[in-house]
């Protein structure tokens, strides 16, 4: 039988079990057990929250990588390629490597049924068992308690935010969605909180869970000036900073998390986490993160798909020069567009709204965004297109010199201005 492509494991793991999500630890739990299970670093850092959770490993890969670490990272979803989601020292897994992994977890999975998201958190764990890490970085794919990537004991978690979203698996509110996160802990070991109003229902959970908390502005806090900052801790340890490359306000936040995270490890001394921390605010790898393409009208591409997400985009254009804003606005049928389109407001000039209804079952076709839009914000002015590339030609064509587009809403909203642009 002819070895399966890329492309053809993924279209068979997309099939092969019958519910897309499907939260559980057993299944992901056996199958690794019948691979060894291999620790897969020196140390493991898994990062969850609702928000933030790709900048903060971003920045942690990148201070790491400052202080001479083999780092590996395991993040979701892709843009362009999905060989982004498994990165070793800087460096996406190849194909050969990915199809490797994939027929190693299918002979010792047998009659075990594993999702796309599964197989693909095994296939992270696998390649970084063999890969000698000092450090793997886990992004939670969704929630944290029943997350795949919680089968491996953290020696330190962060949770960067809790907001609503996912609210068919995680619960109706910040309580409830904390209480999902809060399950990556585990007991005597840091956890840091990245939010300065935390929801209650994750600190009790934390605290049930025995876990060390640093919470941000309590234990860790950060003093801006123009071109710098200051991250202090209780202990007296103060770093004197860069500001990150990263754009938005926010991205404070989760820089902060990030040095909290490896400030509780002990993981270098006070001099060396200045010099690494300097240099991680330089050099993140975070596409789609309020990513400037350039141009004038300016295009500016984001992967802001929530109400909290775009509150943050909503301080960000707050602070920012320039002419009006024209949105091109996709979004997946599981998200609050009304929160999303209440949030930026009057902000937006024009929306360009696009359809996803082709790209993914889960995408929302432009005439649903266009009656929301209308009924939370009556006075808005759209148009609506059937792919994200009308809708981003339709932006070009009306948006004036001196103007900006912002693309954003969906990781397809994104990946397909990314591909446009070549980038």
């Amino acid at each position: 039988m002819k070895p399966r492509t890329l492309d053809e494991w993924l279209d068979y793991q997309q099939r092969v079990h019958a519910v897309g999500v499907d939260l559980g630890l057993d299944r992901v739990r056996a199958v690794w057990q019948r691979m060894g299970a291999p620790a897969i670093a020196k140390r493991v850092i898994t990062v969850g929250g609702t928000n933030g959770k790709g900048s903060t490993v971003a920045f942690l890969e990148s201070m790491l990588a400052a202080a001479g670490q083999r780092v590996g990272c395991y993040t979701s979803p892709h843009l362009i390629r999905y060989n982004e989601r498994i990165r070793i020292a800087g460096i996406d897994a190849d194909d050969a490597t990915l199809v490797d992994s994939f027929e190693r977890i299918e002979l010792a999975r047998a009659e075990i049924s594993l999702t796309y998201f599964e197989f693909g958190t095994l296939a992270a764990f696998d390649l970084f068992a063999r890969a000698g890490l000092d450090v793997a970085v886990l992004e939670v794919g969704l929630g944290g308690r029943l997350d795949a990537v919680n089968i491996i004991d953290a020696n330190a978690t962060i949770i960067t935010s809790v907001d609503l979203d996912h609210v068919e698996w995680l619960g109706p509110d910040r309580d409830s969605i904390g209480r999902e996160k809060a399950g990556i802990a585990r007991r005597d070991r840091p956890t840091i909180v990245g939010e300065t109003d935390p929801p209650k229902g994750l600190l009790d959970a934390l605290t049930a869970q025995g876990a060390h908390i640093e919470r941000a502005g309590r234990d860790f806090y950060v003093e801006r000036e123009a071109r710098r900052w200051r991250w202090h801790h209780r202990d007296g340890t103060v770093l004197d900073l860069p500001a990150p490359e990263l754009a938005a306000p926010v991205q404070y936040a989760n820089a902060s998390a990030a040095i909290a995270v490896l400030h509780a490890l002990h993981a270098v001394n006070a001099v060396e986490l200045q010099r690494i921390a300097a240099l991680g605010m330089q050099f993140p790898r975070a596409p789609a993160r309020l990513q400037s393409l350039g141009g004038d009208p300016l295009l500016i591409v984001d992967v802001g798909h929530n109400p909290q997400a775009a509150r943050a985009l909503a301080e960000w254009l707050d602070a920012q020069p320039g002419g009006r804003v024209h949105a091109v606005y996709g979004a997946l049928s599981d998200k609050d567009v009304g929160g999303v389109m209440t949030a930026l407001g009057t902000r937006i000039a024009q929306w360009h709204l696009a359809s996803l209804d082709g790209d993914t079952p889960r995408g929302l076709p432009a005439s649903v965004l266009a009656g929301v839009l209308h009924q939370v914000l009556p006075r808005a002015s759209y148009d609506t297109h059937d792919s994200v590339h009308q809708a981003l030609v339709a932006a070009r064509t009306t948006a004036r010199r001196g103007e900006r587009i912002l693309a954003f809403g969906s990781f397809f909203v994104a990946a397909a201005v990314l591909t446009e642009a070549g980038r």
